[in-house]
């Protein structure tokens, strides 16, 4: 096995399967973090969790009907996104708690097709741990194009999100449409979730959204500091992890989260107290112009 250094990184980038998946896994991975900054914000971080398991019921119904799995993801990902904005907002019942109801609804349909249509395959299983070295040209480029879509939405947004994320009273105080807000960005959200499918998985999309955010916010720097960290170091962990993965032959979703692990744990070690505040009591909550200062 040939060490990690500047010529086999050079030999690594001729090919052309790992450059599909260097330019798409870091586009993904951008957006992933900039959605994530308005979920964490919000206290709602295991939303990813909820609606890629709700996904995951999507995947099964697409390989039960024989149709293109990608598409009943996306739209039971969309679906299950605005049921759990409506549930959250019509009734008492909490995020946190309305997230678990979505991600137990969405599992067990999605074991349950999974087992009517004769079990695990390989398809599923790369939906489940991610599979972005094997992505197609239409592939990246559709991977690509979405996220810059939903960079785009969210960056043009960012002021009513940030304005929700800190005070939806004081928000709609001000005249932004907190529901329509909400709404949409919920949309927006959960097309991230499914993108992001490809480059971790099912299963470990949550951590590339929040992993990242933590980290930037221990940095304690304002809203758009804290979103440019976060972008780089969920980009800085997708790169390195798909090489790291490529020349140790381990799984890239595991790496590229683990190498994020490890990124917050370093900032946790030279910023002691910072983790433990942010476990406990979330991230600060001020008004926006502070925030983005």
């Amino acid at each position: 096995m040939p060490p990690l250094r500047g010529a086999a990184v050079l030999e690594a980038l001729s090919y052309g399967f790992m450059q599909k998946a260097l330019v798409s896994g870091a586009a993904v991975a951008a957006v992933c973090a900039l959605a994530g900054l308005f979920l964490v914000l919000r206290r709602y971080s295991l939303f990813g969790d909820g609606i890629s398991h709700v996904a995951f019921g999507g995947v099964a119904a697409g390989l039960f009907l024989g149709v293109l799995p990608l598409w009943t993801a996306l739209a039971a990902a969309v679906a299950g996104g605005l049921g759990l904005q409506k549930l959250r907002s019509s009734t008492r019942i909490s995020g946190d708690a309305a997230t678990a109801v979505m991600l137990a609804a969405g599992l067990a349909a999605g074991v349950t097709l999974v087992s009517a249509s004769g079990g695990f395959s390989v398809d599923v299983m790369g939906f489940l741990f991610g599979s972005i070295l094997l992505v197609g040209d239409w592939d990246a480029a559709a991977m690509v194009a979405v996220s810059a879509a939903a960079a785009a939405a969210l960056l043009a947004m960012r002021g009513r999100l940030a304005q929700v994320a800190f005070n939806e009273e004081l928000a709609r105080l001000s005249g932004v449409n907190v529901a329509l807000t909400n709404y949409l960005f919920v949309v927006i959200a959960s097309v991230v979730v499914v993108t992001s499918m490809r480059l971790v998985g099912i299963l470990l999309i949550s951590a590339l959204i929040v992993i990242p955010n933590v980290t930037a916010m221990m940095l304690g720097r304002g809203l758009a500091q804290t979103a440019a960290v976060s972008v780089s170091l969920a980009v800085a962990a997708a790169v390195c992890g798909m090489l790291l993965s490529y020349y140790l032959d381990l799984a890239p979703s595991g790496t590229i989260v683990l190498l994020s692990l490890a990124a917050m744990l370093a900032v946790a070690a030279l910023r002691p107290g910072r983790l433990g505040r942010l476990l406990r009591r979330g991230p600060a909550r001020g008004p926006p112009a502070a925030a983005a200062a």
